[in-house]
C-alpha cells in the first residue's frame, strides 16, 4: 500500500478512505460492518464520517453513523486508524437539512458541542481529522479557526481540514492561521470527479503551493460513473432515483446535478475507455481521481460490501497516458456536465 500524508500533518493514510454516509440508511449495521471489515482487510486505515450522517440526512437519524462506527471501532485498535469527522453546526437550531452555506453556524458553542458529541457517539478521546462540513458565511472565519485551534491544543483534535470550500475560503483561513498561530486547514474535501473537474480551475493551484491536500468526494459521481443510471430505467435502490422522490427540493435539484443528459453522455464515453483498458467504469473514475499530485485519500462509499470490490480494485491500477488523455478528450466535448 502507497501511505500518502495528508498536507504538511503527520496523517499517513491509505489513497482510498473508507466514506461511511450510508450507514443507517442504506446500510443497516450489519451490512455496514460488512464495508468496514472489507475495506479494513484491504489495508484501508482512513475512514471519514460526519455528525449529520447518514444521508439523506434528517434529525431522527443524524448521528447514527458515527454510533454504527464506534460499535465497529471497539473491536480495532483504535491508534492505528486514522478517524475524520465533520461538524455542521446547525444555525437555526437541530435540524435544518441538508446542511449549506447561510444556514450553518461555526461558532465556538456548535463546535464545541458538535465534537463532543462525535467523540461520545464513537467512543473515542481524539479525531484525528475534524473538517468543517459547509462553509459559514455568517460568522468571521477568526472566530471558527480559533475555536477549532482551541480543541487541537485540547487534544481533542489532532488536525483540522474543511469541506466543499473554494478557493477564498481556504486560503482565508489558513492566512488568519499563519497570522494568530492557529492550526492551519491540512486537507479539503470537495466534489471531484471526472464528471466534475471544476476543483482544477482554481483550487487545485492553491492546493500545490500551499500544500493542502485534496480529499476527494462521490469520485464516482454519486454512483453515475458506474454506469448504472445508462439505461432505460433509473434503477429502484439508486441513490438519485430515490432522491427524486423525496418532498426536499434540494434534494431533488441535486439528483437532477448528477443525473442529467449530459452526465449520461459522459459516462457512456466513460464506459467505452474502462471496457477498452480491462476494467470497470467504477474502477476508472476511482483511479482517475487518485491520480493527482494534491490528492491525498478518494473518499468511496458503499450499500453493501460486494459494491467495493470496484472501487478499491483501483489500488492495483495506474492509468496509462492513453486512458488519460482519451478521459481529457470526453471533458474537452462535454465541459462541465454537472454544471
Amino acid at each position: 500500500m502507497n501511505y500518502r500524508y495528508i498536507g504538511t500533518s503527520g496523517l499517513r493514510v491509505s489513497p482510498i478512505c473508507m466514506g461511511t454516509m450510508s450507514f443507517g440508511s442504506w446500510s443497516d449495521e450489519k451490512e455496514s460492518f460488512r464495508i468496514l471489515d472489507t475495506a479494513y482487510e484491504r489495508g484501508i486505515n482512513f475512514f471519514d464520517t460526519a455528525e449529520v450522517y447518514p444521508v439523506p440526512p434528517t434529525a431522527e437519524t443524524a448521528g447514527m453513523t458515527e454510533t454504527i462506527f464506534g460499535k465497529w471501532l471497539k473491536k480495532k485498535n483504535r491508534d492505528s486508524l486514522i478517524i475524520a469527522t465533520k461538524v455542521a453546526g446547525a444555525a437555526s437550531g437541530w435540524f435544518v437539512p441538508p446542511i449549506r452555506s447561510g444556514l450553518t453556524a461555526i461558532d465556538r458553542h456548535h463546535i464545541e458541542r458538535a465534537v463532543e458529541g462525535s467523540l461520545r457517539r464513537m467512543g473515542i478521546d481524539y479525531i484525528d481529522l475534524y473538517q468543517v462540513h459547509w462553509p459559514d458565511t455568517v460568522v468571521p472565519i477568526a472566530e471558527s479557526m480559533a475555536a477549532l485551534d482551541r480543541l487541537v491544543e485540547s487534544g481533542k483534535v489532532r488536525y483540522l481540514g474543511t469541506s466543499n470550500e473554494n478557493a477564498y475560503g481556504l486560503t482565508k483561513a489558513n492566512t488568519i492561521a499563519e497570522y494568530e498561530g492557529y492550526a492551519r486547514f491540512q486537507s479539503i474535501q470537495n466534489n471531484f470527479s471526472l464528471l466534475n473537474r471544476r476543483f482544477l480551475d482554481e483550487l487545485a493551484e492553491v492546493c500545490r503551493r500551499e500544500k493542502v491536500s485534496l480529499l476527494p468526494y462521490s469520485p464516482i459521481g454519486g454512483g453515475v460513473l458506474s454506469g448504472k443510471y445508462n439505461q432505460a430505467e433509473i434503477p429502484p435502490r439508486s441513490r438519485f432515483g430515490e432522491y427524486r422522490a423525496l418532498p426536499n427540493p434540494r434534494q431533488r435539484a441535486m439528483a437532477d446535478r448528477f443525473l442529467n443528459e449530459r452526465t449520461l453522455a459522459s459516462t457512456a464515453r466513460y464506459i467505452d475507455i474502462a471496457r477498452q483498458a480491462g476494467m470497470s467504469p467504477t474502477t476508472l473514475a476511482t483511479a482517475w481521481s487518485m491520480n493527482f499530485d494534491f490528492v491525498a485519500s478518494t473518499i468511496i462509499g458503499a450499500r453493501d460490501a460486494v459494491q467495493l470490490d470496484d472501487s478499491l480494485a483501483a489500488l492495483d491500477v495506474t492509468l496509462s497516458d492513453e486512458v488519460l488523455k482519451a478521459c481529457d478528450a470526453v471533458h474537452q466535448d462535454i465541459l462541465y456536465p454537472m454544471g
